[in-house]
C-alpha cells in the first residue's frame, strides 16, 4: 500500500513518524509525499495543549476529505493516546486510532481495517526497542531519541500520562543508530527526550548522559551534537566539563525553566528554585563563556500574581537568554493545575506573554548586534531563489531559532558548512557573506 504520513507537534513526534515509515517500508509498503497519492493516510497528532489539539483536529478533518477517493485514515500520536474513546465516538471519518506505543503493530493494523478499530493499549514497554527509521534523502540534521516518557509529573503537564514513565534507550542501540545516521550523511545530531539529562538513571543507576556524549563524539561524520530538553537540576559538573572539552558538542543548551518565581515553581511542582536556576546558568557561563541558552516560560499559571510576573521579567532581563519562547498557560483536564483555583483570565495571560516577548526582542537584537564583525561556521538549510543561502550557527536549533542569511561566490548544497562574517543583525536573523 501507498502511505502518506502527516506529522504535527514536537521533534519527538517527527522521530516517531520516521520510525513508523521505516517499519512500513520493511513490510513492503511505499511512503509517498502527497496525500492524494496514498491508499492510507496517517495523521500523527499532538495533544499537549489546547492550541495543539485544535490544530490536530483541523488537520484530521482536512485529511478526511481524501476519503472520497477510497483512502483510509489513521490517527496516531498523543491526541489519539489521550482521547481515543472520545475520538472514536466523535470522528466516524477515522478508520483507525493508534497510540504512541503501537507503531510496531502498523503492518498488522493495515491488514485489519475492514471495520473501524482502535489500537490504543495504554501500555508502555519497559525497554525501548531499537527503531527502524526511514531517513530523508539528505539527513544532514537529524534527531535521535535517547529516552521516552517522563517521571517529573509537573502540575500542568499530561506527558507522563500519555508517554508513560521515563525509559532510557540502551546505549548500544543509541550508538548503532547514530552510526547509521552518520553513514547516511548526518552532520548535526540532535539528542531529544522529555529530559535528556536523566538519561541512564533507570537502566544503569546513574546519570549517563556525559559518558554517552563522549562515545557519540567518536563517531566519524557527526560534526555537531545538540542537546534539547535539559532539566537544570541535573546539569552536572561532569556534563558541563564534557561539553567544554568536546568540540563536537554545541555550546547550546535547551533548558525549559518555565518560571523564575519560587511561588509559581512550587505550585508547578518543579524541583528548581530561582536560586538553583541562577546558579546553574552561572556555572555554565563560567565554563562556557559563549554558551547560548534556550529556555521556555509559562505565564498566567494559576495564582501567578503581579509580583510573581514582575520577578519573571526581572529574571529575563538579568540573565539575557539567547533564545526564549513564552507560552500562555493552557488549562488541561486531568492535571493538578487544571483543578486549581485562581485561574488567570485569558486576556491577562496574553498581555503578560506579549510583554515578555517585547522585552526579549530587545535582548535578542542587542545580542545579535554583538555578533557583527565575527566569523561563524554556518550549516546551510536552504538556498533562496535569489541565490543567497540560509543557515544556522551552532547556537541555533533547526526550525525554532535564529537564521543566518549570507551571500557567497561559491556554490553550495544544503547540508554543507560555510564560514560567514556577520555584517548586519536584526531581531532574530543575522546577515553576512562567506569569507
Amino acid at each position: 500500500m501507498k502511505v502518506f504520513i502527516e506529522t504535527l507537534g514536537c521533534p519527538k513526534n517527527f522521530y516517531d513518524s520516521e520510525n513508523a515509515a521505516g517499519i512500513l517500508e520493511n513490510h513492503n509498503h511505499i511512503i509517498v509525499n502527497q496525500p492524494q497519492d496514498a491508499d492510507i493516510i496517517i495523521v500523527n497528532t499532538c495533544g499537549f495543549i489546547n492550541d495543539a489539539k485544535t490544530e490536530s483536529i483541523e488537520r484530521i478533518f482536512e485529511m478526511a476529505e481524501y476519503k472520497e477517493n477510497g483512502t483510509k485514515l489513521i490517527v496516531s500520536g498523543c491526541l489519539s493516546e489521550r482521547y481515543s474513546k472520545e475520538l472514536f465516538d466523535e470522528m466516524p471519518e477515522v478508520d483507525a486510532f493508534i497510540g504512541v506505543n503501537e507503531y510496531e503493530r502498523l503492518p498488522e493494523i493495515l491488514n485489519s481495517m475492514e471495520e473501524r478499530i482502535s489500537f490504543v493499549s495504554g501500555c508502555h514497554s519497559d525497554i525501548l526497542l531499537p527503531v527502524t527509521r526511514r531517513f530523508e534523502e539528505n539527513p544532514y540534521t537529524a534527531t535521535l531519541k535517547i529516552a521516552e516518557g517522563c517521571n517529573n509529573c509537573c502540575a500542568y503537564c499530561v506527558i507522563p500520562s500519555i508517554r508513560g514513565r521515563f525509559r532510557s534507550k540502551r546505549e548500544e542501540d543509541i550508538l548503532r543508530e547514530a552510526r547509521q545516521l552518520a553513514q547516511a550523511g548526518c552532520k548535526e545530531l540532535i539528542l531529544i527526550a522529555q529530559d535528556v539529562t536523566y538519561y541512564g538513571m533507570d537502566l544503569y543507576g546513574e546519570l549517563r548522559l556525559a559518558k554517552l556524549l563522549r562515545k557519540l563524539c567518536r563517531i566519524d561524520g557527526i560534526e555537531w551534537i545538540r542537546l534539547m530538553y535539559c532539566y537544570e537540576d541535573r546539569i552536572t559538573d561532569e556534563l558541563i566539563q564534557t561539553i567544554a572539552e568536546e568540540d563536537k558538542i554545541c555550546n547550546y543548551l535547551d533548558i525549559p525553566i518555565q518560571h523564575a518565581s519560587d511561588n509559581v515553581l512550587r505550585a508547578m511542582k518543579r524541583r528548581s528554585t530561582s536560586k538553583s536556576i541562577e546558579n546553574t546558568i552561572k556555572r555554565l557561563k563560567n565554563a562556557l563563556p559563549d554558551i547560548h541558552i534556550r529556555t521556555t516560560l509559562i505565564v498566567g499559571f494559576p495564582g501567578e500574581t503581579e509580583e510573581d510576573y514582575d520577578n519573571l521579567v526581572e529574571f529575563v532581563e538579568k540573565e539575557r537568554f539567547a533564545r526564549l519562547g513564552v507560552f500562555a498557560y493552557s488549562q488541561e483536564e486531568n492535571t493538578v493545575a487544571g483543578d486549581m483555583e485562581n485561574q488567570i483570565e485569558e486576556d491577562v495571560k496574553q498581555e503578560r506573554l506579549d510583554a515578555v516577548m517585547r522585552r526579549q526582542i530587545d535582548i535578542s537584537l542587542e545580542m545579535n548586534r554583538e555578533k557583527i564583525g565575527n566569523i561563524y561556521r554556518v550549516l546551510i538549510d536552504e538556498i533562496d531563489t535569489d541565490g543567497s543561502y540560509i543557515g544556522r550557527t551552532m547556537y541555533d536549533a533547526p526550525e525554532i531559532d535564529n537564521s543566518v542569511i549570507f551571500s557567497s561566490e561559491k556554490e553550495h548544497k544544503v547540508g554543507e558548512f560555510a564560514d560567514v562574517i556577520i555584517e548586519d543583525a536584526f531581531d532574530y536573523d543575522l546577515v553576512g557573506r562567506e569569507v
